[in-house]
């Protein structure tokens, strides 16, 4: 069982977490982790929260958070990048294909990992350092968890197709958390410094919407539109065996309901 704290900046959600700035508060922070094996980093800033996001924060709160994992001695950290720093690349992508970014957020998450690794690089001793690609994750995207819009528009490529990716329902996500985390605490296994965290395969969006019973139709295509993000999930399936239905549309969607 995993004893474990979590942090926010703003309202508790839980009278056991804790409040603090983790960029202003930096030796609270460091206190806060103190005895603890493993941080799970999910701070950063996304598209669409605010109208001028400055997503430069994302590297500079990966940084503090580490620095603060040092110094309280935490074994394994774990930051979220996303599958947005391979860009334009086609599947299925490996954790070694190249960094290919295109959007503002993509390449700040590509140089969180790098400047992540840059900082490992020059330590003596330092907590072992895992960045999770993680795919679209339903509901938390800007497909199923969209309020208030009638009718979803999906792009539609030259092939007829709408967009594919590698999702992963709420569920299986917490699954597979849960387990890279116990391997950390219990030290058992050597975690890689990178890897790709989605169910396995793609999955149409339009079948996502579908099996969430919403509304939509296609309109062209733009110009920059990636048509499928494919992750190679071989890695992570070596560590954590996927179920046979974690990639399945309606298995999706059931996970996200069961959440909102």
């Amino acid at each position: 069982m995993i004893d474990m704290t979590c942090q926010t900046r703003r309202e508790k959600r839980l009278k056991s977490w804790i409040t603090l700035d983790p960029l202003t508060d930096r030796a609270a922070l460091a206190a806060a982790m103190s005895g603890h094996d493993a941080v799970l980093n999910l701070a950063g800033v996304v598209p669409g929260a605010t109208a001028n996001a400055d997503f430069n924060l994302n590297g500079e709160l990966a940084l503090c958070v580490t620095n603060a994992a040092q110094k309280a001695g935490v074994a394994q950290v774990f930051h979220c990048s996303t599958a947005a720093v391979y860009g334009h690349a086609e599947g299925p992508l490996p954790e070694t294909a190249p960094l290919t970014p295109i959007s503002a957020y993509g390449r700040s998450k590509a140089k969180m990992e790098d400047d992540l690794k840059r900082w490992y690089d020059r330590q003596d001793a330092a907590p072992a350092l895992t960045c999770l690609r993680i795919g679209n994750i339903a509901g938390a995207d800007q497909l199923l968890g969209v309020d208030g819009v009638a009718t979803r528009l999906v792009d539609q490529f030259p092939d007829g197709q709408g967009p594919r990716r590698s999702y992963i329902g709420p569920a299986t996500l917490a699954r597979v958390i849960v387990a890279l985390t116990t391997m950390a605490c219990a030290r058992s296994t050597s975690l890689p410094q990178v890897l790709n965290v989605a169910a396995p395969g793609v999955v149409a969006m339009t079948d996502l919407l579908d099996a969430a019973g919403q509304d939509w139709q296609f309109r062209p295509a733009p110009a920059q539109a990636i048509a499928e993000v494919w992750l190679d999930t071989g890695a992570l399936e070596k560590l954590v065996p996927m179920h046979a239905n974690d990639a399945n549309p309606a298995e999706i969607v059931s996970q996200w309901k069961a959440v909102i």
